[in-house]
């Protein structure tokens, strides 16, 4: 795979483009075969020995019994298919992991790997029984019918805060780095009373007392429930307002695309494009990014009359995917087709 760093501007600052060649997209729709890749994969240190993964649900038919969390080639965890997230443990300080997830169905089918993730576990520290400070003033709202947004007060310690853990009543449900405080769950059922409290961690697996709790109702939206708190991102949080265009030159055909940054509690840094539902680009700010509305342009060939459709996507402040925009078809040389 061929991967070219270019460096563009973009209103509100600069951006760094990573474009990816030949990169292959995974949709994970039913069918009849094993299940599809997992996707919107994270892995991120929870302590200097262990590693919280995060994946979004797969597709199949018959449906996903369990996942499977790998280590490089290593299977080092199985959880049931109706949780997408796993604490690694037993790793070593100092030391960067590679994994990757995939899903097996009810006939026992095992699906492709998902994208392989990295995360380096901090170093470890030597006699450290001291615990972070409690995360104060934790706030949430509703965000959809099917999301929350949180966010709370810095912890401090000694040593440092390694990571917040998120939890829904008692249980541990998602994982942020210790530079974040802010959090988006998905997955929620509509109509539903939620309570939740963070937690601080540091490199010594030492964890704070409980923040105080927050209680969030979800509104009613009049469909069918979703699963449990989770964190995959596949509802809500999209770019809004999403426009794509062309227009030519020096001989070459350019992809024109606007949009407003979804509403989150923290900073959207980097957005994922997909031409027929393929990645192509990853657009990273290196700047300050624009708040409201977005603009940015990309070579896309020389050829007049190609088709294709587009659409973006967000990383959210809490590291997973945002739901996708709107799809936009184009066509080099002419106008939005819809």
């Amino acid at each position: 795979m061929r991967r070219v760093l270019l460096r563009a501007a973009v209103a509100g600052g600069a951006l760094l483009t990573t474009v990816s060649c030949g990169l292959g997209g995974q949709d994970t729709g039913g069918g009849s075969g094993p299940p599809g890749a997992p996707a919107g994969v994270t892995a991120a240190a929870g302590s200097a020995s262990s590693v919280h993964v995060m994946w979004n649900r797969a597709a199949g038919r018959p449906a996903v019994t369990r996942y499977e969390v790998y280590r490089g080639t290593t299977k080092v965890k199985e959880v049931p298919g109706s949780e997408h997230m796993a604490d690694i443990t037993r790793l070593e300080p100092s030391t960067e992991y590679a994994f990757s997830v995939r899903a097996r169905d009810a006939d026992g089918r095992l699906g492709p790997p998902s994208e392989r993730v990295r995360a380096t576990t901090p170093t470890a520290t030597a006699a450290d029984e001291r615990a972070p400070s409690r995360p104060e003033d934790l706030r949430g709202r509703a965000a959809g019918s099917r999301a929350v947004q949180l966010s709370w007060s810095r912890s401090t310690d000694d040593r440092g805060v390694a990571s917040y853990d998120i939890q829904q009543g008692a249980t541990k449900i998602h994982s942020v780095g210790g530079s974040q405080t802010a959090a988006v769950v998905t997955g929620l059922r509509p109509g539903t009373r939620y309570s939740f409290t963070v937690r601080a961690r540091d490199a010594a697996d030492n964890l704070s007392p409980v923040s105080r709790t927050v209680r969030i109702s979800t509104p009613t939206d009049g469909g069918g429930g979703g699963g449990g708190g989770g964190t995959a991102a596949g509802t809500g949080m999209a770019p809004t307002g999403f426009r794509a265009a062309t227009h030519r030159a020096d001989g070459a055909h350019y992809l024109d695309l606007s949009w407003t940054a979804p509403e989150v509690d923290g900073v959207i840094t980097e957005y994922q494009i997909q031409l027929d539902r393929k990645p192509v680009t990853s657009l990273v700010w290196g700047a300050t990014p624009p708040r409201g509305r977005a603009t940015y342009s990309f070579y896309v060939g020389r050829e007049a009359g190609l088709t294709q459709r587009v659409r973006i996507r967000a990383k959210l402040p809490d590291g997973t995917w945002g739901a996708f925009s709107a799809e936009r078809t184009v066509t080099t040389g002419g106008r939005t087709a819809r």
